[in-house]
């Protein structure tokens, strides 16, 4: 009889209208599927399973209630389990705040192939993280993180296979920084591969998220860096502007990329493996398929971490930078009184819009309780939602999207609902909200420099500058009206303080201290927590990831590490900066001298590979090579006047 059957929830065959969560990987140890449907119930989410022999199975749901956080009212993420359309007794997302194996019910079940299928009652973020089946009615699947790793791997029979190939450099993160690492990459010819644990590319910039890129590009020292940064922006887009996906431009980001081979989505990186005979060194990452639970070891000379969260470089054991330094720290005069974890907080950025027919929204009775005196009446978010400000943005994430989620939803809910001004929004609809969310900052790496408010200020001199700085210091906090009012705010404010005129980051920011082989990239710069302010907007980024690619393509030619480039070669990784990543259009050439006919003919017909079979002549007007008889036969025909003055002739006339 079977011992027991495990199904990971983002394996499903078909998710249907549920989406993969992987932000909360670190802290929860597994992806989970989400139903978020903005209050309309999601798609079913289907799978199949095989059963060996007829019996009697129970049936468990790793879940939690996700609003019971809260303490108030029904829970928002309720859905059912269905085994063959039918469904189980219990609802589910209803046990609790905490993740925990709720019992779905129990059902008869004959030997062969089986449906099983997450049906979601609300749209309101219910989640699954797994389903457990077993015959044993007192077994119960173990719920620490540690055991419960254990427990999967054995019954999903986990096990890591090597990739065959030996890159030069791996980046992990598709966000703009990982993006133009790699374009620079590409361009300079080294091999490479980007890891993306997302189905999409651009980080905050992809349509999940969709925060408008910001910085400028092109300009003093270097004005030929960032043409990358400047060719992957979409071609419109500003504060005020509804934010449409189609403005953000997935496709054409990965389209620069071939699948699988340089790119390769749905794929986090989740454990990191280093020289046993010096510990500094990387030697490989493991990655797990978000979507399939493989498990692959991937080995390269370089490594780039453009996580977002520091992933790589926190595995690797380097040193981590988190929060607001004090003004002990390195002086700097916006620094805190004393350090602290404040950090600029996690965007849930939302947008509404004005139909010309009475749209509904549920009434709902979670979260917080608003009220015509403390209600927002906000339509859309520009940036300005944001929570989790004292919270840890790695492993405290799931509580920080879930409160900015519930705020929105609840605020929303009373304006349509029960405030007395309901009747003017009555044709409002809350049409997106992100199901991810914007971090704005996370995990910061130690490099072999912190660049600070003062050098940027001051405009200290470094000999190893790079992109320029183009925004002004924009630190955010938490509102102190929202925060009186909630007691955890979920709205900001922001102090911008102009920098005067561009400040470089020197390129002893853009790698780590502590890992040999490891550059910075994204949100992960050595950089303090004032620098780092003004440093963060995607183009910015974007450019400085430019420069990771140059110095990357230094070190495998030169055979020497990061630190090595800015110690010895760092005249060669100015004359690239200099030089920059030429961005020529598809399909264009130069006009050029010489003289070519090209013909289309099946393959082989010639001995050529491709169907394009191409004869040049040189500068006399003779042929480059031997023209088969046929085409010198149509080459007659045509009889075209080289420059020369001649025609071609078939040999012998």
């Amino acid at each position: 009889m079977d011992t027991g059957i495990f199904l990971e929830a983002e394996t499903f065959a078909d998710l249907g209208g549920w989406t993969v969560d992987t932000q909360s990987y670190e802290a929860f140890g597994s992806f989970y599927l989400l139903a978020h449907g903005i209050g309309k119930p999601v798609r079913d989410a289907v799978t199949e399973f095989r059963t060996g022999e007829r019996a009697q199975w129970h049936v468990h749901v790793r879940t939690r209630d996700w609003t019971a956080v809260w303490q108030r009212g029904t829970p928002a993420g309720r859905f059912q389990l269905l085994i063959d359309g039918k469904p189980l007794e219990n609802i589910l997302g209803t046990e609790g705040p905490e993740w925990n194996w709720q019992k779905a019910g129990s059902i008869e079940l004959a030997p062969g192939c089986h449906t099983l299928a997450l049906h979601d009652l609300t749209g309101f973020d219910g989640r699954c993280d797994a389903v457990f089946l077993t015959p044993d009615s007192a077994f119960i699947p173990p719920n620490g993180k540690e055991e419960l790793g254990k427990f999967r791997r054995e019954l999903c029979r986990t096990a890591v296979t090597d990739d065959p190939e030996f890159y030069d450099l791996l980046i992990c993160g598709g966000g703009y920084a990982g993006l133009c690492t790699g374009i620079a990459a590409k361009k300079k010819g080294i091999k490479f591969k980007i890891i993306q644990n997302r189905p999409v590319v651009g980080g905050c910039g992809s349509s999940e998220i969709r925060v408008w890129t910001g910085g400028k590009v092109n300009v003093p020292p270097y004005p030929r860096l960032g043409n990358v940064a400047a060719m992957l922006s979409p071609i419109k887009g500003a504060a005020g502007l509804k934010k449409d996906a189609g403005l953000f431009e997935d496709f054409r980001k990965s389209a620069l990329f071939e699948p699988d081979r340089e790119l390769l989505l749905n794929e986090a990186v989740i454990g990191a493996e280093t020289d046993p005979d010096n510990p500094r060194r990387i030697t490989a990452v493991i990655t797990r398929s978000v979507r399939t639970g493989r498990e692959t070891r991937r080995r390269a000379r370089l490594f780039a971490d453009c996580t977002g969260d520091a992933v790589l470089a926190n595995l690797a054991g380097c040193t981590i930078l988190y929060g607001s330094e004090g003004r002990e720290v390195y002086g700097e005069t916006l620094g805190l009184g004393k350090s602290s974890p404040l950090v600029m907080g996690h965007s849930t950025l939302w947008e509404t819009r004005e139909r010309d027919h009475e749209v509904a929204f549920p009434d709902i009775d979670w979260g917080i309780e608003f009220n015509d005196s403390n209600a927002l009446a906000r339509f859309d978010c520009c940036w300005d939602w944001e929570t989790g400000q004292y919270r840890d943005q790695v492993m405290d994430i799931e509580y920080i999207r879930d409160y900015g989620l519930m705020t929105c939803f609840a605020n929303w809910s009373f304006l349509k609902n029960r405030s007395k001004r309901k009747a003017e929004w009555r044709n409002m609809e809350l049409e997106w909200i992100s199901a991810i969310g914007g971090k704005r900052e996370s995990r910061r790496v130690l490099g072999d420099l912190v660049l600070t408010q003062n050098d940027i200020e001051k405009k200290i001199p470094y000999e190893d500058a790079t992109g320029s700085i183009t925004w002004s210091i924009d630190l955010h906090f938490p509102d102190p009206e929202n925060r009186k009012k909630f007691g955890e705010a979920f709205q900001s404010c922001a102090y911008h303080r102009g920098i005067g005129s561009l400040y470089p980051v020197p390129y002893r920011c853009l790698y780590a201290k502590d890992a040999d082989n490891l550059f910075l990239g994204g949100r992960c710069l050595s950089l303090s927590h004032v620098a780092f302010s003004c440093v963060r907007v995607m183009r910015t980024l974007g450019m400085l990831g430019e420069v990771v690619g140059m110095a990357a393509a230094i070190c495998i030619r030169r055979n020497c590490l990061p630190r090595a480039v800015y110690s010895e070669y760092l005249d060669e990784l100015k004359s690239a900066m200099t030089e920059g990543i030429p961005m020529d259009p598809p399909f264009g050439w130069m006009p050029g001298n010489e003289e070519a006919y090209h013909f289309m003919r099946p393959v082989g017909m010639f001995g050529n590979e491709t169907e394009n079979c191409w004869y040049h002549f040189g500068p006399q007007g003779d042929p480059s090579e031997a023209i088969p008889e046929e085409i010198g036969h149509c080459l007659e025909e045509l009889d075209v006047i080289h420059k020369n003055g001649k025609p071609y002739r078939v040999s012998g006339k």
